[in-house]
């Protein structure tokens, strides 16, 4: 059985498995020949070029096993009889780690503070702080559910919005009620073609004046040009790690912004992350091979 793998230490961990062919595919330089002798494609963290091209090769592609939580580049071209599988889980830790670090640092002016501290300036000045605030959760999954236990402690309310209500967590129907309360707003939404320019002019301006604006989902949730016109009128703030475009090029207005915080898609790029993908993998292969069920499966919205 013929397995594209995106690392060696992918191989490392699955190429002691009977009967399996592990071949190193990082995404760089050209695709490996044999597409169509495929059976499981993992592919690398970051897009490969021309993945409908690629997939439609990929005539005997029976499981496609992303190492990322969103599978909006794989799930249009998924060959008929193969199975789409993702990552969910894997990246929680560093995900909801990276959230409360960034609403820290923009509510405690971490990042002015250390450009003050370039210039060997003694900046004192009163900050905003994390405790006593609203934090709404947009997108409330397993990500928001690790963000959650990481903010216990800190002295905040929570309040969880998903695609549709369950107990304790609100319908994204009900956002336009719950943003003007909330201090902090945290994007946690798959990116689909429903979730695509959610945070728009108006979602914006529902936000309540000094409200920060964290973004780990995908950078097409908020409306780049909405966004930067309100951080030019200094009404809200906001903490980046994904972007549209991405790469953020040279020159972009996002860069020179007033309030913003931008890290370029690291949140999830953690050893941590890398650890518990490698153990998700080797765990789904021996399901695979065995043919039992399968975790994560991608079935209907997600």
């Amino acid at each position: 059985m013929k397995i594209w793998v995106p690392s060696r230490a992918a191989a490392d961990v699955l190429c002691d498995l009977p009967e399996v062919e592990c071949v190193v595919y990082d995404g760089t330089g050209p695709h490996p020949a044999g597409a169509e002798e495929v059976e499981v494609w993992i592919p690398p963290l970051m897009p490969v070029p021309d993945v409908a091209g690629l997939l439609g090769r990929m005539t005997g592609l029976r499981l496609l096993q992303t190492v990322t939580a969103g599978v909006e580049t794989y799930r249009p071209h998924l060959p008929e009889g193969a199975v789409l599988c993702n990552a969910r889980g894997v990246h929680d830790a560093g995900t909801a780690e990276w959230a409360v670090g960034a609403m820290i640092a923009v509510l405690r002016d971490f990042p002015e503070f250390a450009a003050a501290q370039r210039r060997g300036e003694w900046a004192y000045r009163h900050t905003g702080v994390l405790a006593d605030s609203t934090v709404l959760i947009v997108g409330y999954g397993s990500i928001g559910e690790a963000l959650e236990r990481r903010l216990d402690g800190f002295e905040v309310d929570v309040v969880r919005v998903a695609r549709t209500a369950r107990d304790g967590v609100h319908g994204q129907d009900e956002l336009p009620e719950l943003l003007p309360r909330a201090d902090v707003v945290v994007l946690l939404v798959p990116s689909t073609p429903e979730t695509a320019g959610l945070v728009d002019a108006a979602f914006l301006a529902a936000m309540k004046d000094g409200a920060v604006l964290v973004n780990a989902a995908r950078g097409g949730v908020v409306d780049t040009g909405a966004l930067v016109a309100e951080l030019r009128r200094g009404r809200i703030r906001a903490a980046l790690d994904v972007t549209d475009p991405e790469p953020l090029p040279p020159g972009h207005p996002l860069w020179t912004a007033p309030g913003v915080f931008v890290t370029p898609h690291v949140a999830g790029s953690t050893p941590a992350s890398g650890r518990r993908t490698l153990r998700l993998l080797r765990s789904q292969l021996l399901r695979y091979l065995a043919g039992e069920p399968l975790k994560n499966v991608i079935t209907g919205p997600y």
